[in-house]
């Protein structure tokens, strides 16, 4: 069972690995007569622990592993925090799970302090945290204490050394719908990128993948967030028109706002997404994206993940709720051969072994970011279409 632990404040003291509570009297007499010790009180048993009582110092439970999940309870991103900590909840239940205890701490009070509790309390694996800050806060005491990572960060710059990235890589979503359009007959590329470090990053990335499939970029564009910015970086492109697709490395409402504009420049352009259109649960109404392609993890499971979370607990989940759910699934694979009270065999995480989930296939690089199976999907009146599935597994 999951159980929520808050940090105190300065100052205050589908896959089937699833299927995933007398008194006793004496007489008085005539005769004095010498009197027989009283018996002892009887024992009286102590009161159980409750297994989701907060426990102060090292944790009493000694039939299973401590992990800690550090996430977001409070403040601005709360609402995905607690996503994730009822996924893990979840997960424990579907996949009844004997051998592991999950304990969230609160990192919007500070994730270097909710680190230093968790792992003071007997935490030997930690899933999370969420934001890439927080986990540059928390890798170093972890790796001191020799407790792996499992954040869900998608920052490749904060993996390694121990730390393992659940996210969604921005640069294999990329990389997989440039081979697909390749696939496809698309060789002249455009891509908009906006002035920010994921379009930076985003921008490494295409360059790079449109010249490993035997493509030509005609134009790269940026532009800011200033009202007409995407207008003005469209019009540059224009110059460079005609082009076969056009790569708008943005949110989906973004792109719907851009990809118009590229069509009147280039009217048989295909306009090309990445993986955060699969978190915005609009993006197949945008007219403007009409045809439009995308790379991200299968939503097969998913919806079926869903409909389990929302009759459990009465909201639908956040779309990155997932990666706290197959990370739970990982961690009790794992924990099949996980002694109790021995390290994590974090070995196991660097072994190139593949995992099955609820976003499908993966496994950790030696970078230690996670290596996913995505698929494509074409926005096709009004919904995603699946125009190039995932593979089930990695070749090597």
């Amino acid at each position: 069972m999951a159980e929520a632990m808050t940090m105190p404040q300065r100052g205050r003291g589908l896959f089937r690995l699833v299927a995933l509570a007398g008194t006793l009297l004496l007489g008085a007499c005539s005769t004095v007569v010498p009197r027989a010790p009283a018996p002892p009180p009887p024992a009286t048993k102590a009161p159980p622990v409750s297994e989701t009582e907060v426990q102060a110092g090292l944790p009493r439970d000694t039939a299973r592993n401590r992990v800690a999940l550090l996430v977001p309870l409070t403040g601005a991103n709360a609402g995905v925090g607690k996503s994730l900590a009822n996924a893990t909840q979840l997960a424990l239940l579907d996949s009844r799970a004997e051998k592991v205890r999950i304990t969230n701490y609160d990192t919007a009070i500070g994730a270097g302090a909710a680190a230093r509790r968790a792992i003071a309390e007997g935490a030997q694996l930690i899933l999370g945290p969420l934001l890439a800050e927080d986990v540059r806060a928390i890798a170093p005491i972890a790796r001191a204490a020799h407790v792996p990572v499992l954040s869900f960060s998608n920052d490749a710059s904060v993996a390694g050394e121990g730390v393992y990235l659940m996210g969604y890589a921005p640069s294999q979503s990329i990389e997989r719908v440039i081979s697909y359009a390749r696939s496809r007959g698309v060789t002249n590329f455009g891509g908009l990128i906006p002035n920010s470090l994921y379009g930076t990053r985003a921008s490494t990335t295409f360059l790079r993948a449109v010249e490993a499939d035997g493509g030509k970029v005609v134009s790269l564009q940026t532009y800011d967030r200033a009202a007409g910015a995407m207008a003005a970086a469209v019009a540059r492109m224009a110059k460079d028109a005609p082009f076969d697709g056009v790569l708008i490395a943005d949110s989906g409402a973004a792109a719907a706002t851009g990809a118009p504009l590229v069509r009147k420049a280039s009217p048989q352009v295909r306009i090309l997404g990445t993986e955060l259109w699969n978190s915005d649960s609009g993006v197949s109404a945008r007219a403007g994206l009409e045809g439009a392609w995308f790379a991200s993890v299968s939503n097969g499971f998913y919806r079926q993940y869903a409909t389990k979370y929302r009759a459990r607990f009465g909201t639908a989940p956040y779309r990155l709720s997932s990666l706290g759910y197959d990370a739970v699934l990982l961690t009790v694979r794992i924990a099949r051969d996980w002694k109790i009270g021995a390290p994590f065999p974090e070995a196991r995480l660097r072994s190139g072994e593949g995992y099955a989930g609820i976003d499908g296939a993966f496994r950790f690089g030696r970078d230690g970011v996670a290596e996913r199976a995505l698929e494509v999907q074409e926005i096709r009146d009004g919904t995603t279409t699946v125009v190039s599935p995932a593979p089930a597994g990695f070749d090597k």
